[in-house]
């Protein structure tokens, strides 16, 4: 190894040590919040950079490896750095950042009394570090610690606030991934008795001795672990009811990276561990084909946008599942480019939603207006995203998209061609569901919102219960409107200048208001046109439509990182041939392994 490639070596484990050290430091400076933050921030702005060497040290030279300790294969734990590898470390670790500055403006962290603040910030870091871990391993075991550290975090970011849905959700996530973990560890037992070691690079060599039923089984094991992790139909039930209950940054870190941890586990696997299964790349067409359905139609029935976005992440995983179930180059490099810019597109939106629920008091449409009057910055963070998740050229998603289609059609077979049918229909349908929101949401004036009828006051508040009803009841705790509060109605708040803070005490307070608490949040100085609107909020709230100095450029960061893709597709779209090259190869990945463990022997 030459004196480069052994300074690139030392970078490789610093991703996922330096957010585990980080971590510590963090919970020491429980006290002072301010270091704190820097600490996370520093932290992973270095780990970005160290990413970003990598990325273009792999792209340039191939695999780079590291065995921890110098211990040789199979008793070290390797780590390897390929062009898939290295790009998805980068994505991801970006994407982590800018939603730590949103988070940090939020103040996510301190929002509930009874959540410690020394909780966030080393939970996210530790996240971050699962995630690394992951990404870099060359290890099947140490795959699945990655995979546990960073649901570990999840669980505990999922609960943060412990309001009763947020609780309720988490109790599924546990359960299901919990489950996912077990077959997970089932099917590392299963590959260590077939061929007697966990280093992925030797796992690909001694398979072929297996015999086809027992390799079958194993694969089934692995793929079914990984798909429920990745949230594959018809593994996917639980992820539209977890993810829209957490606050707004932690939604969208899961949205952006842990299916795609998933996604990233089954491109491993496929590639490298069982080329050529012809069973199972017939089962993850069907399967990508139906996801896309199912999830696209889900959106479409909703009315809550966090449960919108939920469902078209889902639907889009059949875009990745897509590509890796062709086992071509082409149809590789197709899933490869889609999960960047589904990581980035998907994190972006669930951050915008965030800032819709801070101006309009609600995620629901069906109680959203006139947002694009009130702040047109936000309706500009909405639009872009939303379009670049519905395919509009000549955004990335219509070159991710583009990219699988034409594999598909390479491909030639009947079910190829179905899939590419379906893939344009659920493009189609996506856009549908993100214009629904923009519409109702942003374009409709607020004065057109319906008003709720009034509740029976001698009703059986809790006769006769709808899972709509408790799920309001829900969104009014999470959102700090009581239970039982007065429904929001049609209004307007005179003579407030627009973008001015105005604290709500009472209702009595807001004089010259025409409606009860909860009351507009914006309303234009006097002589001005009148805007009406129906939004939430609850005595003492401090509201405004200015959006957020904080919150509005980390989300701004993200939706220039989505065009950046856009503009950077050409040389994006090569490194992921090279890494789909490599991948369906297979040979540098398992050179770069075997002769690190050779270099390893002869300096012991």
């Amino acid at each position: 190894m030459n004196p480069g490639s052994s300074l690139l070596a030392t970078l490789i484990p610093l991703p996922t040590l330096l957010p585990l050290l980080g971590a510590g430091l963090t919970l020491v400076l429980s006290r002072r919040p301010t270091l704190q933050r820097a600490v996370s921030v520093a932290v992973l702005s270095i780990v970005v950079v160290i990413a970003a060497l990598l990325l273009v040290a792999a792209a340039l030279s191939g695999p780079i490896v590291v065995t921890v300790g110098s211990w040789p294969v199979p008793l070290g734990i390797t780590l390897v750095v390929d062009p898939l590898s290295a790009l998805m470390l980068l994505t991801s670790m970006t994407v982590t950042l800018a939603v730590l500055v949103y988070a940090i403006g939020q103040g996510v962290y301190d929002r509930d009394e009874a959540t410690p603040i020394t909780i966030f910030h080393p939970t996210y870091l530790i996240l971050a570090a699962g995630v690394a871990n992951a990404f870099l391993s060359g290890d099947l075991f140490n795959l699945y610690v990655g995979f546990e550290v960073l649901l570990m975090a999840s669980y505990v970011l999922l609960t943060l606030g412990g309001s009763r849905s947020r609780v309720r959700a988490g109790v599924t996530y546990v359960v299901v991934n919990v489950v996912s973990s077990l077959v997970f560890l089932v099917g590392i037992a299963l590959v260590y008795a077939a061929v007697g070691t966990l280093n992925l690079a030797q796992i690909s060599v001694r398979m072929a001795a297996v015999p086809p039923g027992t390799a079958l089984a194993i694969h089934l094991v692995l793929l079914t672990a990984f798909g429920i992790k990745a949230a594959v139909f018809p593994l996917s039930a639980w992820l539209p009811d977890s993810y829209p209950t957490a606050a707004a940054p932690v939604t969208a870190v899961f949205a952006g990276l842990l299916t795609k941890v998933g996604v990233y586990s089954i491109i491993r696997t496929e590639t490298l561990l069982f080329p050529g299964s012809e069973v199972t790349h017939t089962i993850l067409l069907v399967a990508a084909a139906l996801t896309m359905v199912v999830g696209a139609l889900g959106a479409i029935a909703q009315y809550d946008i966090k449960r919108v976005l939920s469902f078209t992440l889902v639907s889009h995983i059949g875009y990745m599942i897509f590509g890796i179930a062709l086992a071509t180059p082409m149809g590789v490099a197709g899933a490869v480019f889609y999960v960047v810019h589904h990581i980035t597109v998907q994190a972006t939106l669930f951050c915008v939603v965030g800032l819709i629920e801070g101006v309009g008091g609600s995620t629901s449409v069906s109680r959203l207006g006139g947002l694009a009057r009130a702040s047109p910055l936000l309706a500009i963070l909405w639009f872009v995203p939303a379009m670049n998740l519905g395919g509009i050229p000549p955004l990335s998603g219509f070159v991710g998209k583009l990219g699988l289609v034409q594999a598909g059609v390479a491909d030639g077979s009947a079910l190829a061609w179905v899939l590419v049918v379906v893939s344009v229909l659920t493009s189609l349908l996506t856009l549908y569901a993100v214009t629904k929101v923009w519409v109702l949401a942003f374009w409709r004036p607020a004065d057109q919102i319906p008003v709720p009828e009034p509740a029976d006051p001698d009703a059986d508040p809790d006769a006769d219960e709808s899972p709509a009803d408790a799920d309001e009841e829900d969104a009014a705790e999470d959102t700090g409107r009581l239970p039982g509060a007065p429904a929001p109605r049609s209004g307007v708040l005179t003579g407030v200048a627009p973008g001015t803070a105005r604290t709500i005490a009472n209702a009595g307070a807001n004089s010259g208001a025409e409606v009860d608490w909860p009351v507009a949040r914006m309303a234009p100085a006097d002589g001005a046109p009148v805007l009406t609107g129906r939004f939430l909020g609850t005595p003492n709230d401090r509201v405004s439509s200015r959006l957020p100095v904080v919150m509005a450029g980390a989300t701004g960061a993200l939706v220039a990182l989505g065009l950046a893709l856009t503009v950077v597709a050409g040389p994006l779209y090569a490194v992921a041939d090279q890494a789909a090259d490599d991948l369906v190869s297979r040979t540098p990945y398992i050179s770069a392994v075997f002769a690190q463990t050779v270099d390893d022997r002869v300096a012991r």
